[in-house]
């Protein structure tokens, strides 16, 4: 990650703005306090427990490992978004990032999403990521619908192959696009939409 990309400001929609930097030792605290103010239904989902102290501490040195880049998004030192790209050190499928996008209730629909996603795919392209893949479960109707305006596509779907917390089967939806296509929708749309997207 090139330090000198950050910190970086996020302009929003109707105003106010956010500061993004990487996520380091030390932010373990914030990072727990943002998810466990996420709505219950937003964390039914979630791959991991993201509560609790043994994700954070597992997080963080996935992060130290080089397995995951995570930018967080703050005001005056509270989280409002964090988004993590995890991809593989080694094997066939280096060429190959996992995106996840986290966004606090307060500050959805203001570009807050697609500003932290083209930062991701820049640093994912910089980093020879050339094909994202997020996993959508059948019910998160909106997350789909903002990755499907980047230009997913669906690629598969695995049936009943996620258990939420409540120990309900969904269906998981596995959305795919080539990192060039996604910056190229990125652009557009903060073209037309989002103040300050430079």
């Amino acid at each position: 990650m090139e330090p000198e990309r950050f910190p970086h400001t996020i302009t929003l929609r109707g105003g106010g703005s956010l500061t993004v930097r990487p996520t380091r030792r030390g932010d373990e605290q914030v990072l727990l306090a943002f998810y466990r103010e996420l709505p219950q239904e937003d964390r039914l989902f979630l791959k991991d427990d993201v509560t609790t102290e043994s994700w954070a501490n597992r997080f963080i040195q996935r992060i130290e490992r080089g397995e995951a880049v995570s930018l967080i998004a703050d005001k005056d030192g509270a989280i409002k978004a964090e988004a993590t790209l995890y991809r593989p050190r080694h094997g066939w499928s280096t060429h190959v990032g996992e995106l996840r996008v986290a966004v606090a209730c307060s500050h959805r629909r203001k570009g807050v999403a697609t500003a932290l996603l083209r930062l991701m795919v820049k640093l994912a392209t910089d980093q020879g990521v050339e094909k994202i893949v997020v996993e959508v479960v059948e019910n998160q109707v909106a997350a789909r619908r903002t990755f499907e305006k980047l230009g997913f596509q669906q690629e598969a779907v695995l049936l009943g192959h996620v258990k939420d917390i409540r120990g309900i089967r969904r269906d998981l939806l596995i959305l795919v696009n080539d990192s060039s296509h996604i910056w190229a929708a990125i652009e557009a749309m903060l073209a037309d939409s989002i103040p300050g997207a430079e």
